[in-house]
């Protein structure tokens, strides 16, 4: 339980804090959510807090570590979504794919959101490049690999659901939106 003068002084300095994040994140929204998950985390671990200039002293440190958190946080993910983006940009067309690929992708493209599959059709039923395609749609590359990626695990999700195991092994012979159709696994 923290000491009544400890919240009193925390709380009376709410704005400085505030203002304090806000001139390093440059965004009011994120600053809050980054304020009130120090107070969750004084919450947790400030009992042996004392009141007074100690406590907020220590407030700070916490504030600049959660600081340094963030900017880690955004720097490893920034990493990822360039990695992200280099490879589907890297990927080109396998022809063994492009035999096997099920007919009903056509069919399920419309069961996307529009954005990913116009991604699905220009990148992987085109063959156009990410970066041609990214330019074109006014984004990133970084951004354009993360939508190709969401779009084809989305689209896995809904053939998954529609042709059932061979959409796993991959379609020789899809006849799924025929009657009575299936499609004939690879052997």
């Amino acid at each position: 339980m923290l000491n009544p003068g400890v919240v009193e002084a925390l709380v009376g300095n709410h704005r400085r804090f505030l203002s304090f994040l806000e001139s390093r994140v440059g965004s009011r929204a994120l600053a809050e959510e980054l304020l009130q998950s120090a107070y969750v985390r004084t919450l947790e671990k400030g009992g042996d807090l004392q009141e007074g200039e100690g406590a907020v002293a220590w407030f700070y440190r916490l504030l600049r570590n959660a600081l340094v958190d963030h900017y880690r946080r955004n720097a490893a993910e920034g990493r990822a979504l360039e990695r992200e983006a280099r490879e589907a940009s890297e990927v080109g067309e396998d022809p063994e794919l492009t035999q096997t690929v099920c007919a009903c992708i056509h069919d399920l493209l419309p069961a996307l959101k529009p954005e990913y599959a116009e991604m699905v059709r220009q990148v992987d039923l085109e063959g156009r490049s990410v970066p041609e395609v990214a330019r074109e749609s006014g984004i990133t590359a970084n951004n354009a690999g993360v939508r190709l990626h969401r779009a084809r695990q989305a689209l896995k999700k809904q053939l998954e659901r529609s042709c059932g195991t061979c959409a796993a092994h991959g379609c020789l012979d899809c006849t799924c939106g025929r009657p009575g159709g299936g499609c004939e696994t690879p052997v």
